[in-house]
């Protein structure tokens, strides 16, 4: 497969290109921004592409896309008209309008679709999600999830991640967007949503990189028709706090921290380690490989996209 990358703005555009190189060709680098673009063309020796127009003519089969959120439409549109397979970072898009543009697109150009949703793929995940599942917790009745990082407070965030035209928003749409899918993964969608959002970094460096002032601390609460309640928490704030995910029912709970899981039943009464399901392969893997499993499609894409208009809406 000819691959090509497709944006350099978001911080893992390097780590995909370094993986997808294991699998496929990566046959150029497009990216609006010259000087990153001639920085990533020189240090890997791929060719620089400098349109749109350039991408589709390249003879890419597939390109992955990390672009700013608020531009993936513009480009992901006329490659995937054009018949070039896509993989991309998420946020697929600020709005469920560009999100059907997209899949309308993708279905004209017969292209290939993978949004990148690791977690779902963890073993962590995948080992709550097999026990939610089995229905031994019984009807499930609330949903919690905490991904946080410090990429604030230790200043390691690229001053374009608080953009807020660019981002759409600040740590919620970007690192929430993990526990916004595995909230509908696990619940399905919310009938409705209300955030609160705060500004909770107070290094005066970091102040001047968010002039728009976009959230690093930030919860939404999610509810559901036969009553469940899904918490998705997130920041920039945190140093050292494990991706947590715990699900509870009314016959007992599961909870995913530290890369262990325990499990209490009702049946059972005594809380259990839980050994855990295999790490199945990433989004991107699945993609270059052709190996796609369920999960990472267009209608999960549009279904964050979704959960994110209903999160920044009532805030």
């Amino acid at each position: 497969m000819k691959l090509i990358i497709c944006g350099l703005w978001h911080v893992h555009a390097e780590g995909y290109y370094m993986e997808a190189a294991k699998y496929a060709d990566v046959i150029g680098v497009y990216e609006p921004n010259e000087q990153w673009r001639k920085a990533f063309s020189e240090k890997y020796n791929i060719p620089e592409l400098l349109t749109v127009e350039d991408m589709i003519a390249s003879g890419a089969d597939a390109a992955i896309i990390c672009t700013s959120t608020d531009t993936h439409a513009d480009v992901i549109v006329p490659l995937a008209e054009a018949g070039i397979d896509i993989f991309a970072e998420k946020v697929l898009a600020l709005t469920g309008e560009d999100c059907e543009k997209i899949e309308a697109a993708l279905a004209k150009g017969n292209a290939r679709f993978v949004i990148s949703y690791p977690h779902k793929y963890s073993a962590g995940a995948q080992t709550v999600k097999k026990i939610v599942d089995s229905g031994e917790l019984g009807k499930i009745n609330y949903f919690r999830c905490r991904n946080a990082h410090n990429g604030s407070t230790g200043n390691w965030l690229p001053r374009h991640f608080y953009d807020a035209k660019e981002c759409g928003g600040g740590a919620m749409i970007d690192l929430g967007a993990h526990g916004m899918y595995l909230s509908e993964w696990i619940c399905g969608m919310p009938v409705s949503a209300k955030s609160a959002f705060t500004v909770a970094c107070d290094r005066e460096d970091v102040k001047a990189l968010n002039p728009d002032g976009v959230e690093d601390n930030a919860v939404t609460i999610m509810q559901y028709e036969n009553g469940c309640i899904a918490i998705n928490e997130t920041g920039f704030d945190s140093t050292g706090y494990p991706m947590t995910i715990e699900v509870c029912g009314e016959e007992g709970w599961v909870r995913y921290a530290g890369n262990s899981v325990q499990k209490w039943t009702s049946s059972t009464k005594e809380v259990a380690s839980v050994s855990m399901e295999k790490e199945l392969p990433s989004p991107l893997v699945q993609f270059c490989t052709d190996e796609i499993l369920p999960g990472c499609g267009i209608q999960e894409a549009k279904k964050l996209t979704r959960l994110m208009e209903m999160a920044y809406a009532n805030k």
